[in-house]
This record gives structure tokens, C-alpha cells and sequence, in this order.
């Protein structure tokens, strides 16, 4: 089941405008995209609750996600990040 992660084929359109990547088209792409935005919504309701983890470690966090998600978005988009203009 994991080797269907790790493989090398495209789980997001590239954008037709601009420079990054559009939305997901196979499975695995909206998976990690809801992971990601879980992940995101925990976070931000622990930082909520009262301190129950300092600001600074909750932004951290947030930080090394969302790296860890542009990593895995930039290799999995087919044709690869680059601007595309009119």
C-alpha cells in the first residue's frame, strides 16, 4: 500500500497560469491534501485551547508541515513547477 506513495507519477495538475501547482486528479494527491488540512485544522485548535502548546511551537509546527507538503506537491506535479504565462 505505501508503494503507491512513493512512486514517481503526477498527483497534481500543474497550473495553467502561474507558477506552482493546481488541484489534485488522482487519489493520492486529495489524501494528502486532507491530511495536510487536518493536520493544519489540529493544530490550530490546540493552539486555541487555552495554551495547551506554546504559540511558537504551534507556528513551528505549522511551518515544518506545510514544507514537508510543498516538498511532496513540487514532485508529485506533472511537468514539474514553472511559470506558465499567456
Amino acid at each position: 500500500m505505501l508503494g503507491l506513495f512513493f512512486g514517481k507519477e503526477p498527483w497534481f495538475r500543474a497550473k495553467r497560469f502561474g507558477y506552482g501547482a493546481g488541484l489534485p486528479f488522482k487519489w493520492q494527491g486529495w489524501v494528502t491534501l486532507a491530511v495536510y488540512l487536518l493536520a493544519m485544522t489540529g493544530l490550530g485548535l490546540l493552539a486555541d485551547n487555552d495554551q495547551a502548546i506554546p504559540t511558537i511551537a504551534t507556528v513551528a509546527l505549522m511551518l515544518i508541515i506545510t514544507s514537508i507538503f510543498v516538498v511532496i506537491v513540487r514532485n508529485h506535479t506533472e511537468g514539474g513547477w514553472k511559470w506558465r504565462g499567456l
